[in-house]
């Protein structure tokens, strides 16, 4: 009865007229930039930061979540239209999708990825809401040992998942960790590696290094690599799926909605992961796996369910632990420290109108999706053809203006130029940023937990073995930390890595 009770305060949260527009802006916006490739839902989000610090917590919460899974959404469209994944998620759906629009099937395949993204998020919205206050509950009993090796764990699956190779996720951390150090130390007011610059006793910006990392690195690095794009049609028709096609989704959706609820949890996979896990998965199940490649059903049902499941479940460490899974999380806690929201299981205890109104937003949010973006299927084909050359500079312009209008501090805006060429360089270096930008996000954390479990045991390091939820989460991170150096498996994530390039 109380999860009913604690579902009807969501949804009376999430359904009040300015929570159901600014849910709306935020799956408009996100299913755009989904739909137009090479900007991402990561990219987005820092870009917006700014401006949700002008918005009530709960209406910028809502709104940035509804990006985050309506580029799922949008992704599918350009995958399946042009050959061009707009979202990394949405890569796997091009293989068949685009070949199912080539047979004249762009419509049934649209509609396949609408509906199984909303089966998929419906159930996994509700299992947000069904283990996240339990997982709250026990997170509550939670020491400082314990925060901090769990947050090793997170940073340790962050560079388990990471794609390409391991030393560079590794050295992606440790800059993260280390950029996370500039500021005021937190016991002794000391100022570090602040280069003696005044603006920076507070450390460096989260939103200008979110902003400079995701967004100006990959305006730049698409604006090198910039293709030209043909639509395969101006107008789609043939919206509904045939009963033979219904009756060849109902498995792959299902699988595709367990292996994302199951995988979004995971720090560092979420929908990328789950997606091609998925494919992989109905690739093996299949009666026929030739059919793959060649417009299989199958082939767009089960990854677009799964990246779909893994974009929602991913929220489940974010509300109860106040550990990012991604990213994208990443950004979301950033935007509850901008509102001097504190993540973590307090939340849920403290503001529980905000906790439970941004799980039941997104069933709204997915919802929405459904009902408007297959009308909504011209406009966005019309919107594929402007130009990067036009369309980036105003975004650049936004982002200048936005992270400026926090703090009004014009060391900002020079963080976010020189974080925009750090982002490119690594972008050429092959280095996935995801794992820097975990860094830097946990790495204060990271550092306060450990020195108050020091100060708590009184200097004794064994503190961290001793507690046995503290040693099994060091021994999960140590394990994970074996495996993937394994000959084999490192052999294998090159070998994923090269096929996605």
């Amino acid at each position: 009865m109380e999860l009913f009770s604690n579902l009807a305060l969501g949804f009376s949260t999430a359904s009040s007229i300015e929570n159901l527009f600014f849910c709306l802006i935020g799956v408009l916006l996100g299913t755009l930039i989904g739909v137009l490739p090479g900007i991402g839902a990561t990219a987005t989000i820092a870009m917006l930061l700014p401006i949700t610090f002008q918005l009530e917590p709960v209406s910028s919460l809502i709104m940035l979540a509804g990006i985050y899974y309506g580029a799922q959404y949008g992704g599918s469209t350009t995958a399946i239209l042009i050959n061009m994944p707009g979202e990394s998620s949405s890569a796997v759906t091009a293989i068949d999708g685009y070949q199912m629009a080539r047979k004249g099937k762009a419509g049934a395949a649209l509609a396949i990825a609408a509906l199984g993204s909303f089966f998929a998020g419906t159930v996994s919205t509700f299992l947000v809401a069904i283990f996240a206050p339990p997982l709250t509950e026990i997170a509550l009993q939670f020491g400082a040992a314990e925060y901090f090796s769990l947050m090793v764990v997170g940073l340790v699956s962050s560079i388990a998942l990471a794609h390409g190779s391991i030393i560079k996720a590794l050295a992606m951390v440790a800059l993260g960790l280390l950029l996370g150090l500039v500021g005021t130390d937190i016991y002794t007011g000391t100022p570090r590696f602040t280069l003696g610059i005044r603006e920076y006793a507070d450390g460096l910006n989260f939103v200008a290094v979110a902003v400079g990392v995701f967004g100006i690195a990959e305006i730049l690095r698409n604006l090198e690599s910039e293709k030209t794009r043909s639509v395969l049609m101006s107008k789609v028709s043939g919206l509904l799926p045939s009963r033979e096609d219904f009756r060849a989704m109902i498995a792959p959706v299902l699988r595709g909605t367990v292996i994302g609820s199951v995988l979004g949890i995971l720090p560092g996979g979420g929908a990328i992961l789950a997606a091609f896990a998925s494919y992989t998965v109905e690739k093996k199940v299949a009666k026929n796996p030739q059919e793959f490649g060649h417009g299989a059903v199958a082939g767009v049902a089960g990854p677009e369910s799964a990246n779909n499941a893994g974009a929602q479940t991913s929220f489940i460490p974010l509300l109860t632990l106040g550990i990012p899974a991604n990213p994208v999380m990443a950004l979301m806690i950033g935007a509850m420290i901008i509102q001097g929201i504190v993540p973590g299981p307090n939340v849920a205890a403290e503001q529980p109108a905000l906790f439970w109104g941004i799980i039941a937003s997104m069933w709204i949010g997915n919802l929405m999706l459904v009902v408007l973006n297959l009308p909504l299927i011209g406009l966005w084909v019309k919107l594929l053809t402007i130009p990067y050359y036009v369309l980036f500079p105003i975004i650049m312009a936004f982002c200048s203006i936005g992270v400026y209008s926090v703090n009004s501090n014009v060391y900002d805006l020079y963080s976010v130029a020189f974080f925009g060429l750090i982002g490119y360089v690594l972008a050429k270096l092959r280095c996935e940023p995801a794992p820097l930008l975990l860094g830097f996000v946990l790495g204060p954390l990271l550092e306060e937990n450990l020195r108050r479990a020091m100060i708590l045991s009184r200097g004794d390091p064994t503190t961290f073995v001793t507690r046995p939820i503290s040693a099994a989460l060091l021994f999960i991170a140590a394990l994970v930390l074996v495996i993937v150096f394994l000959p084999s498996v490192k052999a294998k994530r090159e070998a994923v890595f090269q096929e996605e390039d």
